[in-house]
């Protein structure tokens, strides 16, 4: 009877313990996401059979990652957190090698580095390396928390964050690069930076913007920017051809009004007419099948997930878990944000996903790598019910 009273202690203290309000939630929206991909690609099944590639190999990340999700959830985030030069080493490293074995993921793009491929599947280190940057940058406020607004942890932090915004830039993916500097941004303000540290960051920005815009971003980069913001000085046939993904996108969501005009009967959808609808722009995918209220729903869901993030954050008894759970809600947050401004016409097409929607391989694995962190902190920052390991029945020659 001690026996199963111990065991049931342990269960009910790991049943506790995990939080399945988070872990539902990435799930239910993963398997949203699947459905709308399927939709978005139902055309190209008979190609491949019963489902497209990009949704098998969708439904294969997802699993894994919640696989991966769990198991971290019960490694003490703080283990996790003194492997911090480890993951800094792969995370840096992963960034370099694209610029020996990168590729353009089969977009047809030359002036993008982002992928590697393995086994005939592709797989993007940036999406893995936002995990590795909470991570480390969590560890690296941590040190300096006493002394965070010196002068001199300010420049330190600085250069921790653009060893990664630099390298990302550098392979052409701007859109992973916009949320690298939203993580970077968002811990430095939980920290307690003080915000004339953020006012010249401002200014510094401004002063390097042409620098970046005249040496490191591509021509087509810069027509997709002007595209949005300034296209008077664009040439109609050139306007054209760069907006065509976005006005496409916008013709979609608006067709499909406030209740949609119905799963798999999208025109827009079911022709192709917006590409890369099942990645980056699957938003357009509910708008228009799912109409004004679809869209109203996925975002609260994934509202709730940031939520739950700042949730338990805010219970963590330390500063390192504090921060892993805040750098996880702001980039999950700062993604959606990007990837709708873009499905929008808001920002210019820099190719971001939205969490746990769209298609990705990279991307559904690694964000799930990331809610385990969180999961993590949760269980353990519980508190536990003391489990009665007294042992009966021992003999010794001295009784």
């Amino acid at each position: 009877m001690p026996q199963f009273n111990r065991l049931q202690n342990t269960l009910q203290n790991t049943l506790k313990e995990t939080n399945f309000a988070l872990l539902g939630l990435c799930l239910l929206l993963s398997a949203f996401g699947t459905l709308m991909v399927h939709s978005a690609t139902l055309r190209k099944v008979a190609e491949d059979g019963f489902l497209f590639r990009g949704t098998l190999i969708m439904i294969v990340a997802v699993t894994l990652g919640a696989i991966s999700c769990i198991l971290i959830s019960y490694i003490d985030y703080e283990a996790i957190l003194k492997l911090w030069p480890l993951v800094a080493i792969v995370s840096v490293g992963l960034m370099v090698a694209l610029f020996r074995f990168g590729g353009d993921g089969g977009s047809g793009r030359g002036d993008v580095i982002s992928w590697i491929e393995i086994g005939g599947i592709y797989f993007q280190p940036s999406e893995l390396v936002k995990v590795g940057f909470i991570i480390t940058f969590a560890m690296h406020l941590t040190a300096v928390s006493d002394k965070i607004n010196q002068l001199k942890n300010i420049l330190l932090l600085g250069v921790h964050g653009m060893i990664p915004i630099g390298l990302v830039i550098l392979t052409g993916d701007l859109g992973s690069a916009l949320v690298f500097v939203a993580i970077f941004a968002g811990m430095l303000f939980i920290s307690g930076v003080h915000l004339r540290y953020f006012g010249a960051i401002f200014i510094l920005l401004g002063a390097l913007s042409p620098i970046l815009w005249l040496r490191f971003f591509s021509k087509f980069q810069k027509n997709r920017f002007l595209a949005v913001y300034y296209p008077a000085v664009m040439k109609e046939d050139v306007y054209r051809d760069v907006i065509y993904q976005q006005q496409q996108g916008i013709n979609a969501i608006g067709s499909g009004q406030f209740f949609g005009k119905g799963l798999f009967q999208g025109d827009y959808t079911q022709s192709g007419g917006v590409p890369v609808n099942e990645s980056d722009m699957i938003f357009t995918v509910i708008g228009e099948e799912l109409g004004f209220a679809g869209c109203i729903v996925t975002l609260l869901f994934l509202a709730a997930v940031i939520v739950c993030c700042v949730l338990v954050a805010r219970k963590s008894r330390d500063m390192t878990g504090n921060l892993l759970c805040y750098g996880v809600a702001i980039m999950v947050g700062a993604q959606t944000i990007i990837n709708i401004g873009v499905c929008l016409k808001l920002l210019p097409c820099i190719g971001i996903t939205l969490p746990f929607i769209s298609a990705g391989g990279s991307a559904n694995l690694c964000i799930y790598l990331a809610v385990g962190l969180v999961m993590s902190v949760y269980r353990f920052n519980k508190e536990r019910q003391p489990v009665d390991f007294r042992v009966s029945r021992i003999y010794t020659p001295f009784s």
